[in-house]
């Protein structure tokens, strides 16, 4: 599915120098400002080294059931460890998907003491979360490029009502902020938006250029239900997103078994290579992501500078402090009102009105700074002049989607392509006739050569275009029918002879038979005229 793990030399020296000139106006010229203004406190943890060294990062959101775990192994065409999937909600904890030569699993409390993981602000949600969060190390080529996420499967009905022992909504805010791509997984059979997952979606809030959403397991209805379908989840999101926008909504079955229903296979295909190219452009883009992130930032630590001073300034020197207090706090949309005036800021650039009331509970007003111009001003100029010189540091193609086809020849030319190697563990359908003398797919000659003479070959041979007539009766998914041709081309000339139509035609019920698919081509099934 992914061709984009190879970049040019001088683009990844540039883009890497670009980063550590990011970190060092951070420290330099923003945390001073955050620092003095207790910003921390009121909205993210000081940002670290590993922030901006990180992987783009994909965080995959939906309520239980809805094959967010599969859909993360279907991208990696293998399980990983921890790997739970079923129909009950089987994901009980955050589980970080990375890459790393030795695979196994690194608990939390481990997870967020690592200096050189992203990951050590989320102690402060304490052992309940931290006792259900987990990194998942798997030695896959995908992971070399990304890391992925997965998160607990949202409850509805009397299940959400249960209290999961730490701010669930908290943790999706902090990820939010700081991964490329949040994926919202929707199952075809279950629109309805429970209460958690309509509070989840809000905490995503202020994120909406990162959201994608995904209609999954769409294989599952025919054509009708599938229109009526997506009109249901566009009339559910409407009240959920609150945007006069419609979201863009990627339709399909990310999973390798045969579809149910393949009328839309062409649709699939096509809703499938638009969400992979758009997961593919996450490494080229990143510097530019976290760039704009570190905008953002900047932007609300000026405005959260300007009321906390205005909230000092207005205290009383001595009597009357608590009463004080709550009238600020209760009238703190009179002081946004206020600020916009006097800073011309935009309404958009300032926090929730009832999230910050909530947090200045907890905090003596008369502790708060005044307005220092000069820590403002730096931030200003930082924004003007550092952002745009590093702006022109970062390549061009960084800003570019990549729009070439991930496969290049074959029957299934313009199918996406998984980058890796397969890594399967090899199924009973591959090992049977292991050390056997006679040709395990021979055994069907008897009805695969009619079958091959019947899509009329010339010269012994018959095209991809021809072959996939026949190939996609299975009705698995290209991305699976893409691995099979490749393995069965055994001379990789682009075409198949009888043998290599026969091996093909094996490997497809080895699929459909529930087992996997092999890496390289066992000895034992390479046709025996393409033996050495």
């Amino acid at each position: 599915m992914f061709s984009w793990l190879k970049k040019e030399k001088e683009s990844a020296e540039v883009v890497e120098t670009a980063l550590n000139e990011m970190k060092k106006i951070y420290k330099t010229k923003l945390l001073p400002l955050e620092e003095y203004y207790c910003f921390h406190e009121f909205h993210s943890p000081k940002l670290e080294d590993p922030d901006f060294d990180a992987k783009p990062m994909i965080l995959l959101v939906g309520q239980y059931s809805t094959g967010k775990t599969t859909f993360i192994r279907y991208l990696l065409e293998r399980d990983f460890p921890g790997i739970r999937i079923g129909p009950e909600p089987t994901t009980d904890r955050f589980i970080a998907v990375m890459y790393d030569d030795k695979e196994g699993v690194v608990p939390g409390n481990a997870l967020v003491v690592d200096p050189n993981k992203q990951f050590r602000p989320l102690s402060k949600y304490g052992n309940a979360f931290l006792n259900r969060f987990q990194c998942s190390t798997v030695a896959s080529p995908v992971l070399s490029a990304i890391s992925i996420v997965d998160t607990p499967g949202i409850l509805s009905g009397e299940k959400q009502r249960v209290d999961r022992g730490y701010d669930f909504t908290g943790v999706l805010e902090w990820f939010a902020e700081r991964v490329d791509r949040i994926i919202l997984l929707f199952d075809a059979h279950k629109l309805d938006i429970s209460d958690e997952f309509r509070r989840s979606i809000e905490a995503l809030r202020g994120h909406d250029d990162k959201i994608r959403i995904v209609l999954n397991k769409a294989d599952m209805v025919d054509h009708q239900q599938l229109m009526r379908v997506y009109g249901a989840l566009m009339w559910s999101l409407g009240k959920v997103l609150q945007t006069p926008e419609v979201a863009r909504v990627y339709i399909g079955s990310f999973w390798d078994q045969p579809l149910r229903y393949d009328v839309n296979r062409r649709l699939f295909e096509d809703e499938e290579q638009d969400l992979f190219r758009d997961l593919q452009s996450l490494p080229r883009n990143a510097a530019l992501r976290k760039l704009n992130d570190l905008i953002k930032r900047a932007r609300l630590a000026k405005v959260h500078a300007y009321i906390i001073s205005e909230l000092r300034k207005d205290m009383p020197s001595v009597f009357g402090k608590d009463s004080k207090k709550k009238d600020l706090i209760k009238n703190i949309g009179t002081i946004y009102d206020r600020l916009q005036r006097e800073h011309q800021i935009s309404p958009g650039d300032f926090p929730d009105i009832k999230k910050m009331q909530e947090v200045l509970q907890n905090h003596d007003f008369s502790k708060f700074h005044s307005l220092k111009p000069h820590l403002i001003e730096t931030v200003d100029r930082m924004l003007a002049t550092d952002i745009a010189r590093l702006m022109s540091m970062i390549p061009q193609e960084e800003s570019e989607m990549v729009s070439e086809p991930m496969i290049k020849g074959g029957a299934f030319e313009g199918i996406e392509d998984h980058i890796s190697p397969f890594g399967y563990k090899r199924g009973e359908g591959i090992d049977a006739g292991s050390g056997e003398v006679e040709w395990i797919c021979g055994r069907d000659r008897a009805r695969t050569d009619p079958l091959f003479e019947s899509l009329n070959p010339i010269d012994g041979k018959i095209s991809g275009a021809a072959a996939k007539s026949e190939l996609i009766k299975s009705k698995l998914p290209n991305s699976v029918l893409s691995k099979i041709w490749k393995l069965s081309d055994v001379d990789c000339d682009g075409f198949l002879d009888m043998e290599e139509f026969a091996l093909a035609m094996h490997l497809i019920n080895v699929k459909i038979d529930g087992n996997e698919l092999p890496n390289i081509l066992p000895d034992h099934l390479v046709p025996p005229s393409h033996k050495n």
